[in-house]
C-alpha cells in the first residue's frame, strides 16, 4: 500500500495537484510542495498560530491538519491577502502601525486577523484582544498589532 496520496486542492484562487505522504501536515506541504513560505512554522504543537491559514473560510493551524485532509479544499494563506503588488488593508495597517517586528508570527496573525475581521467587522479592543488571544507575538507587546486591526475595522469593509 502507498504512503502517497494524490491529492487537488485551490490555494488562493489557483488550483493544485499534487502528490503527499499520508503523514505530511499541511503546513509542510504548503511549503515545501507548493513552495508559499509565507505560512511559518512555530511550536508544529497548534499553540503559537504562525501556520494559521484559511481552510474552507476558516482560520485554522495548518500544522495540526495532514495534507490529504485538504483534499478539495479551499485554502487561503498569506500570500493570497495582497493583490499583485497593492497590500490588503491589513497588511498596510500593520506597516503603518509597526504591527511586526521580527515578523515571524506576521503571516497568522494576518489571517487569524482577516477571519476575525470578516466575523466581527467592528470590534472593540477587548474583542480584538479576545480574537488573536490565540497567536504568539514576542516582539511586539501586541498594541501595534491590535491598533492595526481596529483602523481596518474602521477604514475598510470587511474582508
Amino acid at each position: 500500500m502507498s504512503s502517497e496520496r494524490d491529492i487537488k486542492l485551490t490555494v488562493n484562487g489557483r488550483e493544485y495537484s499534487g502528490h503527499a505522504e499520508v503523514r505530511m501536515t499541511l503546513a509542510d506541504f504548503i511549503r515545501g510542495e507548493l513552495d508559499l513560505t509565507g505560512t511559518h512554522l512555530g511550536c508544529e504543537h497548534g499553540v503559537c498560530g504562525a501556520c494559521t491559514i484559511l481552510f474552507n473560510g476558516q482560520a485554522v493551524r495548518s500544522c495540526l491538519m495532514l495534507a490529504v485532509q485538504a483534499d478539495g479544499a479551499n485554502l487561503m494563506t498569506v500570500e493570497g491577502l495582497a493583490n499583485g503588488d497593492e497590500l490588503h488593508p491589513l497588511q498596510a495597517a500593520f506597516q503603518q502601525n509597526h504591527a511586526l517586528q521580527c515578523g515571524f508570527c506576521t503571516p497568522g496573525m494576518l489571517m487569524t486577523a482577516y477571519a476575525f475581521l470578516r466575523d466581527t467587522p467592528n470590534p472593540t479592543e477587548q474583542q480584538v484582544r479576545e480574537g488573536i488571544s490565540g497567536n504568539i507575538c514576542r516582539c511586539t507587546g501586541y498594541a501595534p498589532i491590535v491598533q492595526a486591526i481596529l483602523q481596518t475595522s474602521r477604514e475598510t469593509p470587511s474582508p
